[in-house]
């Protein structure tokens, strides 16, 4: 009874979504202004009832219901909880019906709060959305029904992929989803504000913390995905340049070019084209990336390579949503105007070059990804592998932190090049003096790692310029957000830098009782022994660390054997045990065992790692969230300021 009735509340919900384009459209055109009063609840009723049908899918996971297909394929009655909610969206039908459940649930807020916009504008933009809706509302119905019913239920269920069942999989998808889907929004606002030539610091400000909202999501689930991937998969490393990772950082590339570009729009009415074509870009390759990731195009640890006939569908929606916003902003070129004139050196200037640098390198990530799946459709298999991508894309980076550093201490409009180089002797002072003790002390380092670092220290300074002279109880919180995000940057590239630098690595065969060194660690091999899981059983290996001043901690690395479910094959996966000091982390493995030479005792794989500062990268990447966060806290602050103002002047203008 749940599964059918999730399934008819998705049905009334596609037919509102049709009801609010059509109604949206018909008033564009004309039609009576009573259409332009449908939109709004229709628009909250598509998405509460898309939200209650996904809850009723999380009933069935929850109750182990394994007369649904979708629940038989990716649940079993001995998982723990925990892996039973977040194995809803574990897979690419549930993972779909949340995408659709976010993007329905985002119209709605629209139709709620939004006051700004003009009505035109404001029917627009959620005729816009209600179409986005109504094309996954039909690929999920018809292509990926998350409730259809077996004809006999099995006793129990397969289970959930093992790399899958940990806690990251009950954050790291839904805030990347929650990204995705605020790109839509912005792609929607963009679409509605072309429709009606309402393109301007309205637009702007009403789109912007959107923008900001899904940039912050992005960020924090790209950030948590890179370490859930680092200690679960026991390779070690925290960016592998997947396929799959680079979907996910190509449209935060194209949000980060977008928030700036937008701030512009907002503030100075300038870069109106830009922010148009942005926002276009942003939610474009959100959908480049569903449509690789579910259209079997590529194996990943994360993908879901599905039927050819889910990916041909995909790639209809993408070329209907994409080419049409691409024609209209065509169409609508000439009365896109760019809005108020600046000089090169100026704040807008830094930020034009900031969004070129930006998009070059999400071409250039975008190639990467998509090259090796073209030649093999043509017959030739090709491998992209990190080198291409730290080449071309990690001296642009290097380019851009530059250039972000100059952006907020420039005027806006224009400003003088002696009074930027006079701003910045503190900072260039600070990249001195890490190139020259890394030149020193550093011993051979490489090129890349040597200039990451010494631009990190440039960042980090320079990103507290906007704090010198300010009274920094009264400094606005956007400046603070900004400020915090900026060292963020700084923080991160300092760890990617001394990680890829300086890490230490060991590999060896150790029976119980021998001692590894590892950098200043000396790591004991105790023994292992056989525990149980809830799901799962493991040999667990005891490590004891030791430091050059005598201080000892204990590692339990482990390594995990699920069983094989309903007739698959049983899955063996490592988990990591992490020791986090201020320097850094060290990083242990178990492997398989090895017997020894004189067969009384059994050695046992260990892998070791010493990772200088690793952990700067996800805190760095969490201090941009907080930056992000604290951005947008304050430009709501000052949003409210201003309507109380403009609320008073009117009361005062018409008072007796």
């Amino acid at each position: 009874m749940i599964a059918e009735l999730g399934l008819a509340l998705l049905w009334i919900a596609a037919a509102l979504a049709c009801l609010s384009l059509v109604a949206g459209a018909l008033f564009l055109r004309g039609g009576p202004k009573d259409l332009a009063t449908l939109v709004r609840p229709a628009s909250v009723a598509q998405g509460v009832l898309t939200a209650v049908a996904f809850a009723l899918l999380i009933a069935l996971f929850v109750r182990s219901d394994m007369s649904v297909e979708l629940v038989a394929r990716n649940s079993n009655s001995l998982k723990p909880m925990l892996f039973k909610v977040a194995g809803t969206w574990g897979n690419h039908e549930g993972s779909m019906l949340l995408w659709l459940t976010i993007l329905g649930l985002s119209g709605a807020l629209i139709a709620i709060f939004e006051k700004r916009l003009r009505e035109d504008t404001l029917v627009a933009t959620l005729a816009a959305q209600a179409a986005l809706s109504l094309g996954f509302f039909a690929f999920l119905i018809f292509s990926s029904n998350p409730f259809k019913r077996l004809p006999v239920a099995p006793p129990d269920g397969q289970g959930l992929n093992p790399l899958l069942q940990d806690p990251g999989l009950a954050f790291h998808p839904p805030t990347l989803y929650v990204g995705y889907v605020g790109l839509s929004v912005a792609f929607s606002f963009a679409v509605g504000a072309l429709i009606t030539r309402e393109i301007g610091p309205a637009f702007a400000r009403t789109m912007r913390p959107w923008v900001l909202g899904s940039w912050i999501f992005l960020t924090l689930g790209i950030t948590a995905g890179s370490y859930w991937a680092y200690y679960e998969l026991g390779w070690g490393g925290w960016w592998f340049w997947d396929p799959v990772e680079n979907v996910s950082l190509v449209p935060w590339l194209a949000g980060a070019a977008l928030l700036h570009s937008v701030a512009v729009t907002a503030t100075r009415n300038a870069l109106r084209a830009w922010t148009v074509m942005l926002a276009v870009i942003g939610f474009s390759m959100s959908m480049v990336g569903t449509f690789i990731v579910r259209s079997g195009l590529l194996t990943s640890v994360h993908s879901f390579a599905v039927d050819p006939e889910r990916g041909t569908f995909l790639l209809v929606l993408m070329a209907v949503y994409i080419g049409g916003a691409l024609t209209l902003f065509a169409l609508r070129a000439g009365s896109v105007a760019e809005g108020k004139k600046f000089a090169l050196l100026s704040r807008e200037g830094s930020l034009v070059i900031n969004n070129l640098l930006l998009t070059t390198i999400l071409a250039l990530v975008l190639l990467g990804t998509l090259y090796p799946i073209v030649a093999e459709a043509m017959g030739e298999k090709i491998s992209v592998g990190p080198p291409y991508y730290n080449r071309v894309a990690g001296p642009l980076a290097l380019i851009l932190c530059l250039v972000m550093v100059a952006g907020p201490l420039l005027a806006w409009r224009k400003d003088d090049g002696k009074k930027l180089w006079s701003r910045l002797p503190l900072a260039i002072f600070a990249g001195a003096a890490v190139l020259f003790a890394l030149i020193l002390f550093g011993g051979k380092v490489g090129i890349l790692p040597l200039l990451g670092m010494t631009v990190a220290g440039i960042v980090a300074v320079a990103s507290l310029a906007p704090l010198w002279g300010r009274n920094l109880r009264r400094t606005p919180l956007p400046t603070w957000g900004m400020v915090i995000a900026h060292f963020g940057v700084a923080v991160c590239l300092a760890g990617m830098g001394a990680e890829s630098a300086f890490i230490k690595e060991r590999l060896v065969a150790a029976a119980p009782g021998d001692v590894v060194k590892v950098d200043d660690f000396a790591v004991k091999f105790v023994g292992v022994k056989p525990i149980a899981g809830p799901n799962y059983t493991a040999i667990e290996g005891t490590l004891i660390a030791t430091t050059p001043s005598g201080q000892s901690f204990m590692l339990r690395p482990e390594a995990r054997t699920f069983p094989g479910l309903m007739g698959t094959a049983p899955t063996e996966t490592n988990e990591a045990a992490l020791l986090t000091r201020p320097g850094g982390q060290l990083y242990a493995v178990l492997g398989q065992p090895v017997p020894s030479d004189d067969g009384t005792a059994d050695r046992y794989q260990l892998r070791l790692w010493w990772k200088p500062l690793v952990w700067w990268i996800w805190l760095g990447g969490a201090l941009i969230a907080v930056g992000a966060a604290l951005s947008m806290l304050g430009r709501a602050q000052l949003l409210a300021i201003w309507r109380t103002r403009r609320t008073r002047k009117a009361q005062e203008r018409f008072a007796p």
